[in-house]
């Protein structure tokens, strides 16, 4: 499993759901998913969005076990991008 072109949110939103990143996902050397969404809920739990098509369906959905890995994921690769003065969260 890889992360992909994680892009920070500039943005977090105005509801209770607050938008953290955006990215695309190598699940396998057979599966790419596209325009995951890292969120983070109101109790501060991390958890992961696949996007909606037309008519707001959900075009993924995650077993229990495979979203956790997913988020974990994520969160593993925001740590290490680059903010905007040009530091990382490692620094």
């Amino acid at each position: 499993m890889q992360v992909l072109n994680l892009k920070p949110a500039a943005n977090s939103g105005g509801g209770a759901m607050k938008l953290i990143a955006q990215f695309d996902l190598v699940l396998s050397d057979d599966v790419r998913v596209y325009g995951l969404k890292l969120m983070q809920t109101p109790s501060g739990q991390h958890i992961v969005s696949a996007p909606n098509g037309n008519g707001g369906r959900r075009l993924a959905t995650f077993s229990p076990t495979l979203a956790t890995a997913i988020t974990q994921a994520a969160i593993c690769e925001i740590k290490g991008h680059d903010t905007a003065d040009g530091t990382t969260s490692k620094n």
